[in-house]
């Protein structure tokens, strides 16, 4: 069995290859069940167990294990989520790898993001804004860096300070990358906004989007969780990375709930769009809007690339 600590696990993903392995994975056929949300029994109350499982006949069988304990920063200095990845070979159930879990996840989301960015977003786009600061936040430079040709790269977090830190990091790294402390104009003046934060209420206004603006939403997951208002639904031309988005996600349920926005409004979901079955924007004016939860074919495509790295 071969084991890929967090280094080794980033080393295997550069990002031209991520994006091209999930762009082929959507195109595929892969068993992807609902993921498994399980509550555990703990002195913290919120400590979930999720469980998501994908499979290729004859190929690989991957299962990633997320443990969340919100409590976990002010108990004990640690990190509130952790997970792992381990893959079978399906043919005979054998278990090949384990692969750091945080690594995939994060930058697997990054990739998707800018891949369903491939179609939804004018491709002369200069000017990407980024929402947050966190881990999934800090990969978004690199992953829009493969496709698109950015002039400008700003951050906006909650906390400016951590923004700072972000646009100071990825300087350090060749981007034009540079802090902002007002989210409206920062929105205002965008290509490209892309909001990765775990919000619990709208940051991004309809009314600050401008058209042809391509806006992805790819933080939040549950349904008490937001990052947009309900009408960023209204007028939008909306896609989703799976149909489990319209379950699960707030920033949809919310302005389903309102009568704002209906299931069947969905343009496409990203297997749709890497299959060609929906051309994606369709004019320079369209505002697009992409709301995506995680799906574990993403995973399986990610932990694919790790472990036949070093084959």
């Amino acid at each position: 069995m071969k084991f890929f600590d967090k280094q080794q696990t980033a080393a295997a993903l550069p990002y031209d290859a991520l994006i091209k392995a999930i762009d082929q994975m959507f195109k595929q056929e892969c068993v992807v069940p609902r993921r498994h949300n399980h509550a555990i029994d703990s002195d913290d109350a919120g400590a979930t167990l999720l469980i998501m499982p994908a499979w290729q006949k004859n190929r690989y069988l991957g299962i990633k294990h997320v443990t969340i304990y919100p409590d976990n920063g002010k108990k004990f200095g640690l990190a509130g989520l952790f997970s792992t990845y381990t893959l079978f070979d399906a043919n005979n159930g054998m278990p090949i790898s384990v692969i750091d879990g945080n690594t995939i996840t994060c930058q697997r989301t990054a990739a998707a993001s800018a891949l369903a960015a491939k179609f939804l977003a004018r491709k002369e786009s200069k000017s990407l804004l980024i929402v947050g600061a966190g881990n999934v936040a800090r990969e978004l430079a690199f992953a829009y860096g493969e496709l698109f040709s950015l002039e400008t790269i700003k951050i906006w977090n909650t906390t400016y300070k951590r923004a700072v830190k972000l646009a100071d990091d990825l300087q350090s790294k060749g981007f034009p990358a540079i802090a902002v402390e007002y989210l409206q104009e920062a929105v205002e003046n965008s290509d490209i906004v892309s909001s990765a934060t775990l919000s619990t209420g709208p940051l991004i206004k309809r009314d600050w989007v401008k058209p042809g603006t391509h806006v992805d939403l790819i933080g939040s997951f549950k349904p008490d969780m937001r990052e947009s208002d309900d009408a960023m639904f209204a007028d939008t031309s909306v896609f989703v990375d799976t149909s489990e988005a319209l379950d699960k996600a707030g920033d949809l349920l919310s302005p389903i709930s309102a009568g704002v926005f209906q299931r069947d409004q969905v343009k496409a979901d990203l297997a749709a769009l890497c299959q060609g079955q929906h051309q994606g924007r369709t004019s320079a004016c369209e505002i697009t809007v992409y709301k995506a939860v995680g799906t574990a074919m993403e995973d399986l495509a990610a932990a694919i690339l790790v472990y036949e790295s070093t084959i």
